[in-house]
């Protein structure tokens, strides 16, 4: 278990949000760029371009099963097409964000990969969900997305924080299975990776709708703010429909029949939703690839 100086030590360090890293300035750029003009989606296209880590990963992206695409894209431009300019923007933040935070050695419990594998499952399965609710009351795509990549950043601000104290979560996760992810947090930290997540978006000045998904995913909390922000409840539902892709994380209870309601889906469609969304978790799993 971590010792009570490093709980300390990262409590203090939150409390204080300028000792959390800064926004990375390709993140800051890209959440700038207004994509209704034609000079906005090409200073974008550009901005991702001149990447090599998200270039490779949205050309990996548009070249998935989960896109369909008819032929192997190499350009950017030509993913972009494919995947559209929202998504690529909500993809290119959420791995900018990502990287830029991965400055810490690998852990042998706590992997990257393992976390982008997860986020981008999540965000996909999202996506499957969120077109069954009636269209009034669907989040829009690029935050569906951004939403559904950054959910568990503060996994990775946590390893930035404390490598040591970052794995030695991360094996008791895979050491207790069964049991909910807030419980072996509080028991092993003292902190939760959804208070460090929202803490960080907060300092980053992310919109409101994505600081809450990042501090309320998991239950018991969920329910405090679902009903009036449906990512949250979109996030924690991804989570339950395929629970088993990338990190360990325990998700709580079954998923009851309200959480559906909430998000105006009819029952009669829940069974096609999530063999839809279990499939295409499985094709997602087929992007891997270390950020």
């Amino acid at each position: 278990m971590t010792d009570e100086s490093t709980r300390l030590r990262l409590k203090q360090a939150l409390a204080n949000l300028d000792s959390l890293p800064a926004m990375p300035a390709t993140v800051q750029k890209l959440l700038a760029l207004p994509l209704d003009t034609d000079e906005g989606e090409a200073q974008m296209l550009k901005l991702v371009e001149q990447d090599p880590q998200i270039s490779a990963k949205i050309i990996s992206l548009a070249n998935s099963p989960v896109m369909g695409a008819s032929r192997n894209l190499s350009k950017v431009s030509d993913a972009a097409m494919l995947i559209g300019m929202t998504r690529v923007k909500s993809v290119a933040v959420g791995i900018a964000s990502m990287s830029h935070l991965a400055k810490s050695p690998p852990g042998k419990y706590f992997k990257l990969q393992d976390l982008w594998l997860h986020s981008m499952t999540v965000a996909a399965v999202m996506r499957t969900i969120a077109q069954a609710m009636p269209r009034d009351a669907r989040p829009n795509e690029d935050q569906i997305f951004l939403a559904g990549l950054l959910h568990d950043i503060g996994f990775i601000a946590l390893h930035h924080l404390d490598a040591a104290a970052s794995d030695e979560l991360h094996h008791q996760l895979l050491l207790q299975p069964e049991r909910p992810i807030l419980e072996v947090e509080l028991e092993t930290l003292g902190i939760t990776h959804c208070y460090i997540g929202s803490q960080l978006a907060r300092h980053w000045h992310l919109p409101e709708e994505i600081i809450a998904v990042l501090g309320y995913h998991h239950p018991p909390y969920v329910e405090e703010v679902a009903a009036e922000n449906p990512l949250v409840r979109l996030v924690s539902l991804s989570e339950k429909v395929a629970p088993y892709f990338g990190i360990a994380e325990h998700t709580g209870d079954a998923i009851q029949e309200y959480e559906w309601a909430e998000l105006g889906i009819d029952p009669a469609d829940v069974e096609d939703i999530c063999d839809r969304a279990n499939e295409l978790a499985v094709q997602t799993a087929q992007l891997g690839g270390a950020l």
